[in-house]
């Protein structure tokens, strides 16, 4: 067995890099893993090389460039930072299993901290899985990665703040046949108006007026937006060439070269999910997170999940949640004195409670569509399989009672993605046609390998023990 370290952090976004970076600060013997190149996550992708590039960095903006702080932060530390590296298996007494170069890796450690982030909501839509559609975040990324930029006609459909912040970004990098179709429901407002008052308190007004200022900046520049889009189709044999949608009663078609989708994003459940972390159906966010106690500690002892993870929370919140999942660990590992500790624990907790304020206003206001919830029998559902929601519709009324079942019937959630794409989708399904909660109904049982590996990259590890 490799030697053991007091704690692994998976995953360098901002959770992760502050757990790492104040774990080490602290003196526990700390390793950092992310499958990128450098540290950032999604949010702060590139950050470090994107601050030679001023052009890049005004059109990301700057919230984007703050992220170079927490990198250089963690740079400085004394966390050994392993990047390229994939984690494709987690036991519950901290044992880690990594692949990188072709090499596989068992390492372990007295405590775990997931900070895996979150994944794009999925989009299922009537010609969906056409070429030319992409999500919302996977453009960013490519921005972000290597300064491209879409091109032709451009059509980004869905609703939240993701979507008008890449929409604003599209404009500052001279995107000019660009067409906003957004698809929050002007019903949801009244009910996320309760929320407000609680939004106007802490940061709630800076985020409450950045979007504000991103909705006001399209309209100066004449940007096209349709509000309150339904029935969205996407039309293309070979690839999309047109989008069509109703407002209200009347019924629209535009042509397009790229379609975008977004709708929210959802807490990336596979490796909490495969240790057994229990979860729980969050109605307000509409998605399952896992059961965490404030300090963000799992129902597996040991294994904490900080960030997106945990419950979709933002970028500088989940800074706050790494640094509180370190205190505690390193409260036990003997490192921090007990005065301290509760200094900095209720510091950080008043400063991560600042930035959820607006939150439930926010995941009222943008809650999708039903049609996106529960597409229409036609959609396909499991892209991997090509598996349409009729059919997952058909085998729930021939005695299918949960996702698991739904592999056996139909091979769901069997695919490449590993259920990540069509899991959500499926148990809401399956939920809404036996009529029982989605913590009754339950999700995909995940289990190792989360990422491929080869015989031959598995025998590797033998031999050095």
């Amino acid at each position: 067995m490799s030697n053991l370290w007091d704690a692994i952090v998976i995953g360098a976004g901002p959770a992760g890099m502050m757990a790492a970076t104040t774990l080490a600060e602290g003196g526990a013997r700390t390793l950092i893993i992310d499958e990128q190149p450098a540290p950032g996550g999604q949010v702060y992708r590139a950050v470090e090389r994107n601050s030679q590039n001023a052009t890049l960095t005004t059109v990301l903006g700057p919230d984007y460039a703050n992220g170079a702080a927490l990198v250089a932060r963690l740079r400085a530390s004394a966390a050994e930072l392993r990047f390229n590296t994939s984690v494709w298996r987690v036991d519950t007494d901290g044992t880690v299993w990594t692949k990188a170069d072709a090499k596989v890796e068992r390492l372990r450690a007295k405590a775990l901290v997931l900070t895996s982030g979150a994944i794009e909501r999925p989009v299922p839509i009537p010609g969906w899985t056409l070429p030319g559609i992409m999500t919302i975040g996977a453009l960013q990324i490519m921005l972000k990665d290597a300064g491209l930029r879409p091109s032709g006609r451009l059509v980004l459909a869905g609703c939240g703040p993701l979507f008008y912040l890449f929409a604003a970004q599209c404009l500052q990098a001279g995107i000019s046949d660009l067409v906003l179709l957004d698809t929050a429901v002007r019903a949801n407002l009244v009910p996320a108006l309760r929320y407000l008052p609680k939004a106007i308190f802490g940061h709630g007004p800076r985020y409450l007026w950045k979007g504000l200022g991103l909705v006001a900046k399209l309209h100066r520049h004449g940007v096209k937006i349709h509000r309150q889009v339904s029935n969205l189709h996407i039309e293309g044999t070979e690839r999309a060439s047109a989008v069509s949608f109703n407002v209200g009663t009347r019924s629209h078609r535009i042509d397009c070269d790229l379609v975008a989708l977004h709708e929210g994003i959802i807490p990336n459940q596979q490796i909490a999910r495969s240790i057994g972390c229990a979860h729980q159906w969050d109605e307000r966010q509409q998605c399952f997170r896992p059961i965490l106690d404030p300090m963000g500690e799992s129902s597996v002892p040991g294994i904490f999940i900080a960030g997106d993870g945990g419950g979709i929370v933002g970028a500088e919140a989940s800074a706050h949640c790494g640094t509180l999942c370190a205190l505690v660990i390193l409260k036990r590992l003997d490192k921090i004195h007990e005065t301290e500790f509760a200094s900095r624990q209720t510091a950080t907790q008043r400063a991560y409670a600042a930035h959820l304020t607006v939150r439930p206003f926010l995941d009222r206001l943008y809650r999708p569509r039903r049609e996106i919830l529960f597409p229409a029998d036609e959609v396909v559902v499991c892209r991997c399989e090509a598996i349409r929601a009729g059919s997952i519709r058909e085998v729930v009324r021939q005695g299918c009672l949960g996702p698991n079942q739904t592999k056996a019937f139909l091979r769901a959630g069997m695919g490449p993605c590993q259920g990540r794409m069509c899991g959500p989708t499926v148990s809401a399904i399956i939920a809404c046609e036996t009529r029982q909660t989605l913590d009754a109904t339950g999700y995909y049982r995940i289990r190792a390998p989360l990422k491929p590996v080869t015989v031959g990259e598995l025998a590797s590890q033998y031999g050095e023990d």
